[in-house]
């Protein structure tokens, strides 16, 4: 069936029940649409109808409209004229079936949107509290007892009264609203005037009945909650407190007492009964404990039993009616112990229960459609605002605000919250609110739900004034827009809320931010700075001015002092976090990073305060700061990651020094993620060897690369070799340390008809090129390619040819050689070369019939000689890492002597291992030693190894030899071990270790 001519032109004006529109636009009291032509009467009523279009739902509207014209016909000839009423009043009906009925029920109110004057005005608190109180016939100052005004009027006729004035100045500010003349702002800060006002009106009508002779009080109402905070919704409970006093010392305090409870019962029904209820559930004790309570009564709650939720609530707690003044004696006696409370134990815990609990209770179809309490909602703003502001605020009294808006502008300036996190979460936060009236005004009821129908969530789009476009129309619009805000919100709320920051600042008493500089340094002595001065001049350095920069800097230090003075070198520590500040200082993200990102202060902290290997490396490199913020950018990066980045690196130059500098500077930064990751504790003594053996295969390939590129330059062609770097010693095993040399071998074969003396000249040029590009002066850490284990020693040339390596190895080698070769395998440069290098070795360090006895006696020659010989002078044979009893050495000479013994014969691949842990676990998997002697071998290797790193990474410069006591002690063992308070204990637990070692080889290597 064809639609008439009719409703098709009415629904561009979005009218969709076309039908009764007609009957309604057509003929008294409207008359707007001309039935015969389906259009509109005239071009007044073409504007009424484009304006009727545009509100959030045109058919809601007509039908109000059309009542409110019933009851008062003179409303049409006033749109008519006035453009203005038009926009106002069309939009409250378009948006509120609510108003609609009241306008219906008191159509004189309309008239109150027709003076553009004093529908603009925005009433301040002192106005709205006198037209309320005017309502009931009482003035501010009159008649004043127990505290308040009384009323005139009294009973039902005085609920009317605030019952009409209450819908009356509703009305003027939801039009208002509708029409976008007020901000959200100064609508929720109005709603909350407004309250106070109905709260000062309701408490004088109150205190009118009272019978005569009841002894007096004096009584102040406490605004808690959206009302507190001057933030108050449409339609809400009104959360309060009381306070109540004698007026005087000759009064009764518990007749008082009594008086004060009738009048605060008799408000909160009066309150009811004229616009909405009260709630007092936030007293002490909930609504277990009494409603009005003394001065003292609270003191003596919250000193004693108050919990985190209570203070939480007092943020927004403000006096509101009543006897004001007692209700700000009320609040500077609260006011400290809400700005301490952050002070006991397990605060932020309990705001971070509190709010899984919320979610805990939401009803899983609720929680996707709830704007307030769901995921993504108001809640998660707010609760994220007030943890920031309990934990931040005992020391900055500027972010104690009870208003969401303005603490999260404060938080955002104070440097606690990012500008851009802030801005974005404010902007939520509006949306989000402004989401939250629409839907309450539609009825007047108090929900915080999306409607589960399209229609509904259209009229809301509408209202919202989002109309869609072409692609989406304005349900689709909508529900992206408040998927994207929810999303948003949720990311902010688990960054700010779950900061570990704030778990930390919340440990620092309050008292160590009022301190004076004596004071200041007296706290930093006791914390365990050794030079309590400097590091006050540190800290005064750092967060001295009015700077962004400086203001974060006071946000973060309270607990990054604690920090460090957990940490081997507070001192070191603190200099060393100056030092990158001041080199990081201006840059965007830095600080950024420290107070937002995860653990990245707490272990920036903790890292200075333990390496000066990692402080000077983070000189140089600051921005790897970033690598702090996630464990996985801690992750070592795997060989073939390190190869493609290193050797895009050196290709990126022709000239091999800039080449090789480009490696060197990549190297670098490895070197600091896998010293943070190690101190971090996020990887074993294996899985550091691995990583820094493989950083070092990466640079000898990329080296290599360049090397061969800078003697093809100078000869004008390529080399006519194929070269190859094959790894002794640690790096063969890749175990090794921070400082390890690179114990290699070049190896080469000619290509293109060369003969052998050019090849050996070329090879020997591109080492020659790869040792003194390594060596080169630099500001990063080097790597000392080391060739003294090649055939001849130093004496020998630097590259042999494989076919003189083989006349080497089968006529002139010595078991020593032998020996060095267990740990040989392909570093880099051309794998084929270097595996036929392999093959060649093989016969030589896994001899066919095992080691003679002759080789057995001349390695224990050798071990002894070297024991005897190449420990340092004045070196504690005991506590050396590498020569000592059950060090290093004694376990590596050990497990070498068994592999040549016996890893020819014995089928078990690991016993050929280059890597001095696993050849352990094959011989001992094999029955060649004990499992126990194994064991013992094992773990003293890697507490040596160990401490040999600790040493490094504490000291920044390398060592052997573990201190019997001071400093570098104290930092190795808590590198190690992290709780030892006795460093002492470490050096026990490192000669027990060892002496077992040192059984199990002379066990073994005597045997």
């Amino acid at each position: 069936m064809t639609r008439p001519r009719g409703a098709v032109r009415l629904t561009r004006y979005g009218l969709l029940q076309t039908d009764r529109a007609t009957d309604l636009l057509t003929g008294d009291p409207l008359s707007f649409w001309d039935i015969d032509k389906a259009a509109p009467l005239d071009e007044t009523a073409a504007g009424i109808l484009a304006e009727l279009g545009a509100v959030g739902d045109p058919d809601l509207a007509l039908l109000s409209l059309h009542r409110l014209a019933a009851a008062d016909p003179q409303v049409v000839s006033e749109l008519r004229g006035d453009r203005g009423l038009r926009r106002r009043l069309l939009g409250v009906l378009g948006a509120s079936a609510a108003f609609g009925d009241l306008l219906a029920a008191r159509p004189e109110l309309w008239r109150e949107l027709t003076d553009p004057g004093a529908y603009a005005h925005r009433p301040d608190h002192g106005e709205l509290r006198q037209a309320l109180l005017a309502a009931v016939g009482a003035k501010d100052g009159e008649s004043i007892r127990n505290g308040c005004a009384m009323a005139g009027v009294t009973g039902p006729a005085a609920v009317l009264a605030l019952r009409q004035e209450y819908q009356r100045r509703l009305l003027c500010l939801a039009a208002r609203d509708i029409t976008g003349a007020s901000g959200l702002d100064v609508v929720t800060a109005e709603l909350a005037d407004l309250a106070d006002a109905l709260l000062q009106a309701a408490l004088a009508v109150a205190t009118a009945t009272l019978a005569p002779g009841r002894p007096e009080a004096r009584m102040a109402v406490i605004a808690m909650g959206k009302c507190g905070g001057r933030e108050l919704n449409y339609v809400s409970d009104v959360d309060v407190l009381f306070v109540a006093e004698p007026v005087d010392a000759d009064t009764d305090p518990a007749a008082a007492l009594r008086t004060a409870t009738t009048l605060a019962s008799s408000m909160m029904r009066i309150c009811q009964q004229a616009a909405w209820p009260v709630d007092a559930a936030l007293r002490p004790e909930g609504k277990d404990g009494p409603l009005v309570r003394t001065l003292a009564s609270h003191r003596a709650y919250y000193e004693k039993w108050a919990r985190t939720w209570e203070f939480q609530a007092l943020i927004k707690a403000r006096p509101a009616a009543g006897d004001l003044a007692l209700g700000r004696e009320w609040w500077d006696m609260v006011s400290p112990l809400v700005w301490r409370a952050a002070d006991a134990d397990g605060v932020v815990a309990d705001v971070r229960a509190m709010r899984r609990k919320v979610l805990d209770h939401l009803p899983p179809g609720d929680a996707a459609k709830e704007v307030k309490l769901g995921p993504g909602g108001l809640r998660d703003i707010e609760f994220a605002v007030q943890l920031l502001q309990l934990v931040h605020g005992r020391s900055d009294p500027e972010i104690r605000s009870g208003n969401t808006l303005e603490a999260l502008a404060k938080l955002r300036d104070g440097g606690y919250v990012g500008l851009a996190d802030g801005a974005a979460l404010g902007d939520a936060y509006r949306f989000l609110r402004t989401v939250e009236h629409r839907l309450q005004l539609q009825r007047l009821r108090r929900t915080h739900r999306i409607p589960d129908d399209s229609d509904g969530v259209r009229w809301l789009a509408r209202t919202l004034g989002i109309t869609g476009s072409a692609e989406k129309g304005p349900v689709e619009a909508f529900l992206d827009q408040w998927a994207q805000v929810a999303r948003q919100v949720r990311r902010l709320h688990e960054k700010l809320f779950y900061r570990p920051l704030l778990e930390a600042v919340a440990r620092v008493p309050s008292e160590a931010y009022r301190l004076s500089p004596d004071a200041a340094r007296s706290r930093l002595g006791v914390l365990g700075f050794a030079d309590p001065a400097s590091a006050l001049r540190h800290v005064e350095a750092l967060t001295s001015g009015v700077s962004r920069t400086a203001a974060i800097q006071r946000t973060l230090l309270p607990a990054m002092l604690y920090t460090f003075a957990d940490s081997p070198n507070p001192d070191a520590g603190l200099l060393a976090y100056r030092k990158v500040s001041e080199l990081l200082g201006r840059t965007p993200w830095y600080l950024r990073l420290l107070r937002d990102s995860g653990p990245v202060a707490e272990r920036t902290a903790q890292l200075l305060g333990a390496s000066r290997y990692v402080a000077d490396l983070l000189s140089r490199d600051p921005e790897a700061l970033q690598l702090l913020a996630d464990d996985a950018e801690l992750a070592p990066r795997g060989l073939d990651t390190l190869l493609t980045a290193m050797l895009a690196a050196a290709d990126r130059s022709t000239e091999p020094v800039a080449a090789v500098t480009a490696v060197r500077t990549l190297r670098r930064r490895e070197l600091l993620r896998i010293a943070c990751a190690d101190l971090l504790q996020l990887l074993d003594v294996r899985e550091v060897g691995q990583a820094l053996s493989d950083v070092a295969d990466a640079v000898l390939e990329a080296t290599l690369r360049a090397a061969i590129r800078g003697v093809t330059t100078e000869r004008g062609a390529p080399p006519p070799v194929r070269v190859a770097i094959v790894a002794l010693g640690r790096l063969g095993g890749q175990e090794i340390g921070y400082a390890s040399d690179a114990d290699v071998l070049f190896v080469h074969e000619p290509v293109g008809g060369a003969g052998d003396a050019e090849a050996a000249a070329a090879a020997i040029a591109v080492a020659e090129r790869v040792q003194r590009l390594l060596a080169a002066r630099s500001v990063d850490p080097p790597l000392t390619v080391d060739a003294g284990l090649r055939p001849e020693g130093r004496q020998g040339p630097l590259s042999r040819s494989l076919a003189s390596y083989e006349a080497y190895y089968r006529r002139w080698s010595s078991v020593w050689e032998a020996q060095a070769l267990l740990r040989a395998r392909v570093a880099a440069g051309d794998p084929e070369i270097g595996e036929r290098l392999l093959w060649i070795a093989d016969d030589l360090r896994y001899p066919e019939n095992g080691l003679d006895p002759a080789g057995v006696t001349e390695i224990r020659r050798l071990k002894a000689r070297v024991d005897s010989e190449r420990l340092p002078r004045g070196a504690d044979p005991a506590l050396h890492t590498k020569l000592g009893r059950g060090g290093l050495g004694d376990v590596e000479w050990t497990i070498q002597l068994v592999q040549m013994q016996h890893a020819r014969q014995v089928p078990a691949p690991g016993l050929r291992s280059t890597s001095t842990l696993d050849a352990l676990e094959a011989a001992a998997e094999a029955g060649l030693i004990s499992r126990h002697c194994a064991a013992d071998m094992v773990e003293a290797w890697k507490l040596a190894s160990r401490v040999r790193n600790a040493l490094m990474l504490v000291r920044g410069r390398p060592s052997d030899q573990l201190p019997r006591y001071g400093a570098d002690l104290a930092g190795v063992a808590w590198v190690i071990e992290r709780e030892t308070e006795d460093p002492q204990a470490f050096v026990d637990r490192y000669l027990r270790t060892a002496r077992h070692a040192r059984r199990a080889v002379e066990d073994i290597f005597g045997a």
